[in-house]
């Protein structure tokens, strides 16, 4: 039988198991899809701890996962656009794809480049997608300049250069260990921590454009501080702060699409968009996977392969 990932309870990792499962059978507009990649998102461990219940409940056994990257073996009858032995990059909306079948709707893929590496691949929808928002949130464009709060993450790592991409000077806020990388994808990296605000404004001093927080913490205050407009303000991750102050809290809205994804798919395959893999884990070490996770420190995307 084939293996997913399953939780019982809203709880820590350790509610997490790998168990055998019923073999997915698509509907009628689906494929069937033996996952090579699925990526790991920080969305997924607030469903599982029940910080998002209220917003997204969980059913009980629930599984997991959104991205993935994998061959389809099967394929609805209805389906006309994808065969056996094709390779896709997509995403799924049932918590699903942290395991070795998934059924995906058809129109939620789009085809792999061999050009794309697996994990990358299997890490590209939300994180992607997620980017691509930021960038439009803010209105980012030629002659701005963006500060990007952890700007070496899962997401942060993508809008940086898509911002570079968009024409804007970016400040990337960052520990020194990923300052290099930032420097080598054009981005001028500040330490993050006490006196940041001092550390910015010498960076920046003809003054901050827009600003895209990633991590939370403070820094829509911060970027409040430092004067930018608050329709140039985005966050992924303080809805609290939106509540309060009324800056941008846009996720994945507008960009979560096959386009947008065939999009970067391109960009990937092109190596105009590097997807930085921070780690790979097996499907039994998803536990594991989640405490990488959990720390916040990883640059770039971490990756279970089945």
């Amino acid at each position: 039988m084939p293996q997913a990932v399953r939780f019982d309870e809203y709880g820590d990792i350790d509610v997490l198991e790998v168990r055998d499962v019923p073999r997915p059978v698509p509907a009628a507009d689906e494929v069937l899809v033996r996952v090579r990649a699925a990526g790991v998102n920080p969305g997924e461990n607030a469903i599982r701890s029940g910080a998002l219940h209220e917003r997204w409940p969980a059913t009980f056994p629930s599984g997991e996962g959104s991205d993935l990257a994998g061959v389809v073996e099967e394929v609805g009858p209805a389906v006309r656009t994808w065969s056996a032995g094709d390779e896709v990059i997509g995403w799924v909306d049932t918590r699903a794809s942290h395991a070795e079948l998934v059924a995906v709707p058809a129109a939620q893929l789009v085809a792999r480049d061999p050009a794309v590496p697996w994990e990358a691949g299997g890490a590209l929808f939300v994180a992607g997608t997620t980017a691509h928002a930021n960038v439009r949130a803010v209105g980012a464009g030629p002659g701005d300049t963006v500060v990007v709060a952890g700007a070496a993450g899962g997401v942060g790592s993508l809008t940086v250069q898509l911002l570079r991409r968009a024409g804007a000077t970016v400040i990337g806020l960052a520990g020194e260990a990923n300052h290099a990388w930032l420097r080598e994808h054009g981005v001028v990296p500040v330490t993050y921590g006490d006196g940041v605000l001092d550390r910015i404004r010498e960076a920046a001093p003809d003054g901050v454009d827009a600003f895209v927080d990633n991590f939370g913490d403070g820094y829509i205050d911060l970027a409040l501080e430092l004067g930018v407009a608050k329709d140039r303000i985005n966050t992924i991750i303080d809805f609290a702060g939106v509540a309060r102050t009324g800056v941008k809290g846009e996720g994945m809205t507008g960009s979560a699409n096959v386009e947008v994804l065939a999009e970067l798919v391109k960009l990937v395959a092109a190596g105009d968009l590097e997807v930085p893999i921070a780690a790979t884990y097996s499907l039994a070490r998803v536990r594991d996977a989640y405490r990488d996770l959990m720390r916040r420190h990883a640059r770039g995307k971490i990756v279970l392969v089945p």
